[in-house]
């Protein structure tokens, strides 16, 4: 005698279960969609640091232009128009990086005034080894001023002749250079010296170490 084939039924708990479980699945795979559409794109750190270092290298040539029409001397003009051509090179470089102003103005950190040097006296150390100096700027990030020529550096604290050794901590490559003149922070590097220090692709240290060894 055939059998008779017997449509199978699922009570209302077991549907209950299957139907929360396929929502599990279902909102599984949309958390999981959204953290992929939400993933930052590869290399935009590195961007984003590249910009930020432009954007406080900006920073602090408009603050020592500033400066010099504050206080002006024989000398100011010409300081002023080279700092103005360095200034248009980083904008050139800002555009060609795909820098926004919301970017540059966001991350650009805030400067010390040249007129008014913070006391790093008790923050001063003394630095074992080498040609190790008296530690100076503890926590300063060092950027370039975009300025040509031999390696050297500027500073707001310390006058034209000091001999600054600049330490890129996160690869460990120094620099000892001079100050040749006045700018808004610490100490800020030429591209020379820049170049001596820097991790490619990026325009701003970190975390630097900065002595004062002559």
């Amino acid at each position: 005698m055939p059998r008779t084939s017997r449509k199978r039924t699922l009570g209302p708990k077991k549907k209950l279960a299957l139907l929360v479980s396929a929502v599990a699945v279902a909102g599984g795979g949309a958390l999981a969609l959204a953290a992929t559409s939400n993933a930052a794109p590869a290399g935009q750190t590195q961007t984003s640091a590249v910009c930020e270092g432009l954007a406080t290298a900006l920073g602090n040539n408009e603050k020592f232009i500033e400066g010099q029409r504050a206080n002006p001397d024989a000398q100011s003009e010409a300081r002023i128009a080279n700092r103005e051509a360095v200034i248009a090179e980083i904008e050139r470089k800002q555009e060609a990086s795909g820098c926004t102003p919301e970017e540059s103005a966001q991350d650009t950190p805030a400067e010390q005034p040249a007129s008014a040097p913070a006391d790093t006296s008790g923050d001063a150390t003394e630095v074992a080894g080498g040609e190790g100096g008296e530690q100076v700027c503890a926590g300063s990030t060092v950027t370039l001023s975009g300025e040509a020529g031999a390696p050297a550096a500027s500073s707001n604290q310390f006058p034209a002749g000091t001999q600054l050794k600049v330490t890129n901590l996160d690869n460990n490559k120094s620099t000892t250079v001079e100050v040749t003149s006045t700018s808004g922070s610490c100490a800020l590097l030429n591209d020379a010296a820049f170049e001596q220090v820097r991790e490619p692709g990026k325009f701003l240290i970190r975390r630097a170490l900065i002595e004062k060894v002559g």
